[in-house]
């Protein structure tokens, strides 16, 4: 017996797979990708997640980008989609429906697993907070955005400057209340003179993955709000436990050198078992609102 685990160890070597490494049991692992950066760069980011899972996990993957989320919630539900970074929002709206569940969150420097939302205008205007806002014109960045608007919906509601039943246009103004269809998108109404400020992201004017140099020299922040719980990294509910607990283990290998570069370029932040409860508990009133201002 001792001299056939020992046959079997020097097989699994000579074929790559170390004693630590998993096998899923379906045949193929699909991984689904928001749409959030330039098509070329996450094409490349594609193939080398696919190889990382794929060897990890000793069988093959399969990572695509879905022209919306909508497309992976659907396929979270027909068990075409296994794995899918998500918003907390996208998560906190499917988990009611047993489909999907939080496998690992984000983590940002210091251990925190949020971060915040801006407000931003022009670096010559004069506004220092949200209520000298006032009958201007502003941007969200979609309706589904998460920092872009959910976060920003309920600050104002907070400071009691929108009503229960969440309506903006008597805030802002009639007309005023714009929608874009992502952060930059939200911005440029801004850079354009088309609004007064835009809500998006900390890291879209910390960073500069998403503006260039002159864009953000041309801003500033009018205030801050949060927290934001950071993206999800969803499982299919119906995919088995033990192959759960697979990729669990080989996504969190990226947190290990040499792999931090993939991970910091797929996935942004360091990942972390997290608490779902604690981790949507934010989104709660702030889904709530939203669904006043999407039923008008």
């Amino acid at each position: 017996m001792r001299f056939r685990a020992f046959a079997i160890l020097c097989l699994g070597v000579a074929l790559g797979v170390t004693p630590t490494q998993a096998r899923l049991s379906v045949g193929e692992l699909v991984v689904a990708l928001k749409p959030d950066k330039n098509p070329d760069a996450m094409l490349a980011e594609q193939r080398a997640l696919e190889a990382f899972l794929g060897e990890r996990l000793g069988g093959k993957v399969r990572v695509i980008v879905p022209l919306s989320t909508a497309v992976i919630v659907e396929g979270f539900a027909n068990g075409t989609i296994d794995l899918g970074y998500l918003s907390a929002t996208d998560l906190a709206r499917i988990r009611s429906q047993g489909t999907a569940t939080l496998l690992l969150a984000g983590e940002f420097a210091g251990g925190t697993t949020s971060y915040r939302s801006y407000w931003l205008t022009l670096r010559d205007k004069p506004y220092t907070s949200i209520e000298q806002l006032r009958g201007k014109p502003v941007a969200f960045a979609s309706r589904t955005s998460t920092s872009g608007f959910l976060i920003p919906l309920l600050d104002l509601h907070q400071r009691r400057l929108i009503g229960d039943d969440a309506a903006l246009e008597p805030f802002f103004g009639r007309g005023n209340v714009l929608f874009g269809v992502g952060y930059v998108s939200a911005v440029e109404r801004v850079l354009s003179g088309d609004a007064e400020a835009a809500a998006v992201s900390d890291y879209v004017f910390d960073q500069d993955k998403h503006l260039s140099a002159e864009q953000r020299a041309r801003l500033r922040v009018v205030q801050s709000q949060g927290p934001v719980p950071s993206h999800v990294l969803a499982v299919r509910a119906s995919l088995p436990a033990a192959d759960q607990e697979a990729l669990r283990t080989a996504l969190l290998a990226l947190n290990e050198a040499p792999h931090t570069a993939l991970r910091d370029r797929v996935f942004t932040t360091k990942l972390t078992p997290v608490s779902v409860d604690e981790h949507l508990r934010p989104l709660a009133a702030a889904l709530s609102l939203a669904e006043r201002v999407l039923a008008r």
